[in-house]
């Protein structure tokens, strides 16, 4: 596999080694030696699958305890995919970065603790398949308005979004809860 660096600290765009021939393909999605010795140890204890209709918007969800690592792909259809630094002390706290992440590409993103992550599904439908590294806790989620001017994000929208309740309620970076 390769591991790309991105412009924000930790965060990985990750392409696997596909091998393909007549009768379709196989690409390990995780592995845990290869990953650990690309930078990447982590230990999952969930795994999620989110099917979505073109111009959902999800995100940007957090949990500000038992914060989330993200190991994140897109097994049908394609998204673009946003994460947000959260980390006070980090030097890129409250930059974004996108990417788009399809089923033709295999990419998959890996998302570090102590960040917002969120994506805007791009085709027909979309299926997101990630794994996280703490489980989901309710009480201790909270989300980032998605169209905060400070983060800068330029979705690829093409009218209005199709949100939650409370994803249109998310909070300012100004007033959002953050990690140290």
């Amino acid at each position: 596999m390769k591991v790309s660096p991105t412009a924000l600290p930790d965060v990985r765009l990750i392409e696997p080694r596909v091998y393909g021939d007549e009768r379709g393909f196989f690409f390990e999605s995780w592995n845990a030696r290869a990953f650990a010795a690309a930078g990447l140890p982590a230990t999952f204890v969930q795994d999620n699958h989110s099917r979505s209709a073109r111009g959902v918007l999800r995100g940007l969800h957090y949990q500000i305890q038992h914060a989330q690592g993200k190991l994140v792909r897109v097994t049908a259809g394609e998204v673009y995919d946003v994460v947000v630094d959260l980390r006070r002390s980090s030097p890129t706290f409250g930059r974004s970065l996108g990417f788009t992440l399809s089923a033709a590409d295999r990419r998959m993103l890996w998302v570090p603790p102590g960040f917002a992550h969120g994506f805007q599904t791009l085709s027909e439908h979309a299926e997101f398949l990630y794994k996280t590294t703490d489980y989901w806790y309710p009480e201790h989620e909270r989300t980032l308005l998605w169209n905060d001017a400070a983060l800068g994000i330029d979705w690829p929208l093409s009218g209005v979004p199709i949100l939650t309740a409370k994803d249109a309620a998310g909070t300012p970076l100004a007033a959002a809860a953050v990690y140290p």
